[in-house]
């Protein structure tokens, strides 16, 4: 059974559970003025109406909403576009990760990562050549970046095919986001 809100009741519960009245509406399948309306007291809705909205606010009150600042990892180590090979896998076995980005003056320019340098190991027939390249030689493409409040739902979409995501604020990075940060969830 619910108890019926009054409108005011109701507009708090939609900010409480951290709704638009845009997002509520396309959730409950009803318009957004009609949300709007029925918060203002100018209508009174439906039974059916007022229980699809309360359903949909009462799922998204049960629902823990984990973003990109929850789950990155700061500060981001990464490589510079003039760094060896050898430099690069060096960072990796030490903080013991299988990817870097490539930054130059506090902005992504590529990546590396154990497939790409594994990749070039099986290419190279003199592998002494290998340790003395620059990173910006053979870095692949950078990562997708998304801001601190992304979501964990689009965050898992990107990692699907790209090893790692970065989180930005205000255009700096600030944290790296990898498949290992997202399994950790299940742990917990």
């Amino acid at each position: 059974m619910y108890n019926i809100p009054s409108p005011e009741e109701l507009r708090k519960y939609r900010l409480k559970v951290g709704l638009t009245q845009s997002e509520l509406a396309k959730k409950a399948k009803v318009s957004q003025s009609l949300i709007a309306r029925i918060e203002s007291g100018d209508i009174d809705p439906r039974v059916s109406t007022l229980k699809r909205i309360l359903d949909v606010l009462k799922r998204e009150e049960k629902k823990e909403n984990i973003y990109a600042k929850d789950i990155m990892s700061s500060p981001v180590i990464s490589v510079k576009p003039d760094d060896t090979i050898l430099e690069a896998s060096k960072i990796m076995e030490e903080h013991k990760i299988s990817q870097l980005p490539v930054i130059k003056n506090g902005v992504q320019i590529g990546c590396v990562t154990e497939d790409l340098l594994i990749k070039i190991v099986a290419n190279e027939k003199d592998l002494s050549k290998i340790a003395s390249k620059k990173v910006e030689e053979v870095m692949g493409d950078g990562f997708p970046m998304v801001t601190k409040k992304t979501d964990l739902s689009v965050i898992s979409k990107l990692l699907e095919t790209s090893q790692a995501v970065l989180v930005s604020e205000r255009g700096r990075i600030i944290g790296i986001i990898t498949k290992a940060d997202i399994l950790k969830l299940i742990k917990k």
